[in-house]
């Protein structure tokens, strides 16, 4: 069955100086602060599209690790997945950085590598992002 998934954005004002809020309409877990500047230059308490992308990316990883490693029959105990999107101001988003360190008995740091390869490649999110470069760095702890 397939789901959907909601986030709202309300802003005012002109690119440069104008602000915004983005709400998880979905989870109503929060609405966040958003503005070019907090994009572009320093966050200073505030979100992006590109952290919010980050966060999507991270945790769809990990979930697709995670269920391949335990259809392998070596479950994870547990998995740190970090993303860095970068955009540059006037072209986009210009790559995204994937590094996931892993604590998973049983598995060699070349069989982890390969799974998280394709985690990699089969996250939906991953999927979606495809005109991107994604890289990735997987290690054992």
């Amino acid at each position: 069955m397939a789901t959907t998934r909601t986030a709202t954005t309300h802003w005012e004002g002109n690119l440069a100086e104008g602000a915004g809020t983005v709400a998880l309409e979905s989870s109503g877990v929060g609405t966040f602060d958003v503005s070019w500047p907090s994009r572009a230059e320093e966050p200073n308490g505030k979100t992006s599209p590109e952290e919010l992308i980050a966060a999507a990316h991270s945790s769809c990883f990990s979930m697709a690790l995670s269920s391949a490693l335990s259809k392998a029959g070596t479950p994870p105990t547990s998995l740190r997945t970090s993303a860095e999107v970068e955009l540059t101001p006037g072209t986009g988003i210009t790559g995204i950085k994937l590094t996931v360190v892993g604590e998973v008995e049983g598995v060699t740091a070349e069989q982890f590598a390969e799974h998280a390869e394709g985690a990699k490649v089969g996250c939906p999110v991953s999927q979606a992002l495809a005109g991107t470069e994604i890289t990735l760095e997987a290690s054992l702890a």
